[in-house]
């Protein structure tokens, strides 16, 4: 019942505000995980989606990835095959993708970026 509530209100306000959510709450991740020392955001493109993709000099994805798993962040690792040409005319082994969500809140941002200039 609830889902349908949700999709309803949803359909009424068409996909806007959500995306334009979305993208402000990505924005500003990307802003601020470039003000972090070592943190390089490897998004590309003139329009940017939810999908926040990183790297952290000298530290593997995967260990981001678990260390952030310990404290309850979810993010998951990208890797080249699956973006094969991409990330090796990048020379990029992996990346850390955070999936921003309308329901996200600054809150949580602040908690991975937290665990991150750590």
């Amino acid at each position: 019942m609830a889902a349908r509530l949700g999709h309803r209100r949803g359909a009424r306000l068409g996909p806007g505000p959500y995306r334009d959510r979305v993208y402000a709450l990505a924005g500003l991740l990307r802003a601020r995980l470039a003000a972090i020392p070592g943190c390089q955001v490897r998004d590309q493109g003139t329009e940017q989606c939810g999908i926040v993709t990183f790297t952290v000099d000298g530290v593997p994805a995967d260990e981001i990835k678990d260390r952030l798993a310990g404290r309850s962040i979810n993010v998951s690792v990208s890797r080249a095959p699956s973006t094969l040409l991409d990330m090796t005319d990048r020379g990029l082994a992996s990346v850390v993708r955070a999936s921003v969500h309308y329901y996200n809140t600054e809150e949580e941002m602040d908690r991975l970026l937290e665990e991150l200039a750590d």
